[in-house]
């Protein structure tokens, strides 16, 4: 395949680490780029752009859109209306309805390639418990627990993220999306639903500051609890898989900022007959390098390539997504 031309609208911290996945990958070139805060024109050779418009206007293959919630839906229908791939950060738009209304655009289309960017899903260690699950070695699933969180401070008021029109919603929308999402990936569908949702500590309207929410297959029998919070006060990735034969606990997360910790994935094998507190065997496993950045964008350029939709990453996931995300603000 030849190399792609890409524009990229949004250039803050997740545009420029795209740009850095792109050029590493060899298989595309960023010719055009758009912010609304001044880029300096050395960072990379491309136009800068005065709209997001230009952008879309540009002679480009492929369009990164990492901007506000707000503006995604938007921006992704008109790309793919030109006849652009789109690779859109998540959530993908502010609410179900957006999610339908750009998997909608897509079909209609039907040629261009629509993907978001659900990056955790790309880890080492997230692809080795899929592995695992799949190859059935320790049974199926159980139950499974999720915590994921972080603190902010008041700097966050003043974002667009603290604004409910332009961000659908607080820390489940902002960052317990990526934990759900491999709740669904890992465990499959949930038909039943309860939570809890609430804004104790930083009482903005419309932005819960924690989310406890339960979910459970009434067909496996498969339940899960997940929490996601911004008033955690130390940063925590922790995800639990508990299955018939042993178990997968994956504690920290191997990012840019480095908060979350070192990434550990513990293989735990029972002992049969089954003794309380022995195993047969257990592994830990740590992923010092994230990856994560450069398999997704590979996946977006393989599905062009090959004319395919993504594996990963694709609308039903996020449409599947964001509904359970409607369950769970709706089932306060």
């Amino acid at each position: 395949m030849k190399a792609l031309n890409v524009g990229i609208i949004g250039f803050g911290k997740m545009g420029k680490i795209r740009l850095k996945a792109i050029e590493k990958s060899g298989r595309a070139k960023v010719i055009s780029v758009f912010d609304p805060v001044q880029i300096n024109e050395n960072e990379g050779p491309f136009t800068v752009e005065k709209s997001a418009e230009d952008v879309l206007e540009a002679p480009i293959d492929a369009v990164f859109i990492c901007t506000p919630n707000f503006l995604i839906k938007d921006l992704t229908n008109l790309a793919l209306s030109k006849g652009i791939h789109v690779f859109s950060e998540k959530p993908p738009g502010i609410n179900l309805a957006e999610a339908k209304s750009m998997q909608q655009k897509e079909f209609d289309v039907k040629d261009k390639i629509l993907m978001y960017g659900f990056n955790h899903r790309h880890h080492e260690s997230v692809q080795k418990m899929k592995e695992i699950i799949q190859g059935n070695s320790l049974g199926k699933i159980l139950w499974m627990r999720g915590k994921y969180g972080k603190e902010v401070d008041e700097n966050y008021l003043k974002d667009w993220r603290a604004q409910p029109d332009k961000s659908g919603g607080g820390i489940m929308l902002d960052q317990g999306i990526h934990m759900l999402d491999l709740f669904l990936y890992l465990g499959g569908d949930f038909d039943e639903i309860k939570s809890f949702v609430s804004n104790l500590y930083w009482k903005v309207p419309g932005i819960e500051d924690n989310v406890f929410a339960i979910f459970k297959n009434s067909e496996t029998g498969l339940c899960a609890s997940l929490h996601s919070t911004m008033t955690q006060w130390r940063y925590l990735f922790s995800l639990e898989l508990f299955l018939e034969h042993g178990s997968l606990i994956l504690n920290g997360l191997k990012t840019s900022s480095g908060a979350y910790g070192d990434e550990i994935l513990t293989i735990r094998e029972n002992e049969y007959p089954f003794v309380a507190g022995k195993s047969k065997k257990e592994e830990q496993i740590h992923f010092k390098e994230d990856y994560s950045w450069d398999s997704e964008i590979n996946h977006f350029f393989d599905s062009i390539e090959k004319q395919t939709r993504p594996l990963l990453g694709n609308s039903d996931d996020a449409v599947k997504l964001m509904s359970t995300i409607e369950e769970i603000y709706k089932n306060n």
